[in-house]
């Protein structure tokens, strides 16, 4: 652990401790302080109130077009099926048998009622999915096939009943990466920039995502750099000199570009990454391109931040608007955050390109956080408290003036409504949703026929065995009966409820905090408490155990002790586990005489 006395702890200037304040604050209090952040006059919400209410209108009576919206609305992670798909999605794609995917799919497909979902769809794509897996859920519930019947479904039963098992595996692998199909732009950065031409030309904008969760070793990292290299080369001959704000961009994971970006081993980090980094910043400048860092979990920020300061203050880049990052309102710090990249812009003489998003690691940030027996969450626990705070963080953006150009992920029709309202006297701003979700709602809004605003698609790219981390992310974030994507097209759910302001709602709420969520530190009880971690992203924490640690480190030394009398022996080194050339002290065995001695 020679880096952790030997690293000095990153500068706490006023804006980053507020930072660091607001990481751990409780929940309560940050509630209290994104409500009056997000308020707006009255007048204003009455706007955005029927706007809102103008928007679900028109989606629910065109119904709903297709594609993933339309799959994850009738397979929602409340149903049996809806969890079904769910396993198959997270774990088809990684088994490595034959004989464990053959088990998978009989335990996943065959319990199902496939035929319940049939018809329920106004999609084409939804009910040619429903059919085949209820086609292939009667397969494996052979004992339903009744001989004799004489419909053209018994007909395909029976045909499949009587294939072999690798027939009927690769058909619902297949379909799976059907699935997968609707999630990616393209299996090669050149395949997406064809298929996105279609949308350009009805006036959308796209980010591309080179697929590749983490880097495990480093030549993971340079293979992902390899495919951001040819991918920044590829959108740059596609942006035809366009202006930065309406060319196609490209998304960076730092956790992509090297296997140990975290807190921990943050000096390797800028020694190590931040070439790399660098040098993909610069062609993207050359290309005239967007480059935006993509948000990632938590313990990743404080080190992410570093990184992007070193990059917007570098000489070589300046004059160049095309850098930017994502911001997650999820985060009870993303206001602070705000206030600190706008200082950055100032300080850089730059417009930072903010890409702000509602956060798509909620599960995961939950469950780290008990694990550790924290003192509290760094999210919030409540889905209403994050559309708060995305308004807050939405309307100091637009405060920020020419320091940042705004970018706002949303597929919430009052969330959408709500910025159109904040930045109507503006127009360097955009839209942005996710590809293959939001069509329905954003076609209300964008197009060369209508007045509207732009909207940039987030676009992933790779191939189906990048997927995994990205498609469960998705399905997680957007298949609960409770999302946005699912409240929006059914018909039960009262336009004015889903459309209701989200800041008097956490208003009034008596209990801020989802009260079925106990704080870190007691999830365990009233049995007993959780045991407390500590938390090694917070350089604050770390600064405090470093000094903890400094203050025993000296040599020790340790022998045979009789009859209270330490005795002499010969004695040998002794290393730190964690680092084999940092010796801590010496020991000295026992021997034959000190044996004899205490006997």
């Amino acid at each position: 652990m020679d880096w952790f006395f030997r690293e000095p702890p990153p500068i706490e200037t006023p804006l980053r401790a507020a930072v660091r304040d607001w990481h751990r604050l409780d929940e309560t209090e940050a509630d209290i302080r994104i409500v009056a952040a997000a308020e707006l006059p009255a007048e204003a919400h009455d706007r955005i109130g029927i706007t809102a209410r103008q928007l679900v209108a028109a989606v629910r009576r065109k119904r709903i077009g297709g594609g993933l919206d339309a799959f994850l609305h009738e397979y929602a992670l409340s149903s049996q099926e809806g969890v079904a798909l769910m396993c198959l999605a997270e774990a088809l794609l990684r088994i490595p048998d034959a004989e464990t995917v053959d088990k998978l799919i009989r335990d996943k497909i065959a319990p199902a009622d496939w035929e319940g979902h049939l018809g329920h769809s106004g999609s084409l794509f939804v009910n040619a999915s429903t059919w085949a897996l209820m086609l292939t859920g009667r397969l494996l519930r052979r004992d339903r096939i009744e001989p004799g019947e004489g419909d053209l479904s018994a007909v395909l039963r029976r045909f499949i009943a009587r294939s072999s098992e690798p027939v009927w595996r690769q058909a619902v692998t297949a379909a799976m990466r059907i699935l997968a199909g609707q999630f990616i732009m393209g299996r090669t950065i050149d395949e997406a920039l064809v298929r996105a031409r279609e949308a350009e030309r009805q006036g959308y904008r796209h980010s591309f995502d080179m697929l590749g969760e983490a880097a495990r070793t480093m030549p993971d990292a340079v293979r992902y750099r390899e495919a951001y290299e040819g991918a920044i080369g590829a959108i740059g001959k596609a942006a035809g000199g366009q202006r930065i704000e309406e060319a196609p961009g490209i998304s960076v994971k730092l956790s992509a570009l090297h296997p140990r970006y975290e807190m921990a081993q943050r000096e390797r980090a800028m020694h190590e990454l931040l070439p790399s980094l660098l040098g993909l910043a610069r062609q993207a400048r050359d290309a005239g391109i967007g480059f935006t860092i993509d948000a990632e979990e938590a313990d990743r920020l404080e080190v992410s931040l570093d990184l992007v300061e070193v990059l917007a203050l570098a000489p070589e880049l300046a004059g160049w608007d095309g850098l930017g990052l994502a911001v997650q309102a999820y985060q009870k710090r993303a206001l602070p955050l705000l206030d600190w990249l706008a200082d950055l812009a100032l300080r850089a003489r730059r417009r930072l390109m903010v890409r702000l998003v509602k956060g798509a690691y909620w599960d995961t940030e939950i469950k780290r956080a008990q694990e550790r027996g924290l003192d509290t969450y760094p999210v919030f626990t409540r889905k209403v408290a994050t559309d708060v705070s995305y308004l807050a963080c939405a309307k100091r953006m637009f405060a920020a003036g020419p320091l940042f150009y705004p970018q706002f992920a949303t597929h919430n029709a009052h969330t959408l409504a709500a910025i159109l309202e904040m930045g109507e006297d503006r127009t360097d701003w955009e839209y942005q949703r996710l590809h293959g979700m939001g069509e329905a709602l954003y076609a209300e809004i964008v197009g060369r026929d209508k007045p509207g605003r732009p909207c940039r698609v987030y676009a992933p790219v790779g191939s189906h065995e990048d997927l995994l981390a990205y498609l469960v992310r998705r399905l997680l974030e957007n298949g609960a009966n409770t999302s946005f994507v699912n409240r929006l097209v059914d018909e039960r759910e009262p336009i004015d409820e889903i459309v209701a302001d989200p800041v008097a709602r956490l208003e009034h709420l008596p209990h801020k905090p989802h009260p079925g969520i106990p704080l870190p530190r007691d999830i365990f009880q009233p049995v007993r408490g959780n045991s407390q971690g500590i938390d090694l992203a917070d350089p604050r924490g770390l600064s405090e155990l470093r000094s903890a640690l400094a203050a025993v480190r000296r040599p020790w030394t340790a022998g045979p002790i009789v009859g209270g009398i330490e005795l002499a022996g010969t004695a040998a080194p002794v290393f730190d586990p964690a680092d084999r050339r940092r010796e801590l002290g010496k020991v000295s065995n026992a021997g034959p005489d000190a044996v004899a001695h205490a006997l």
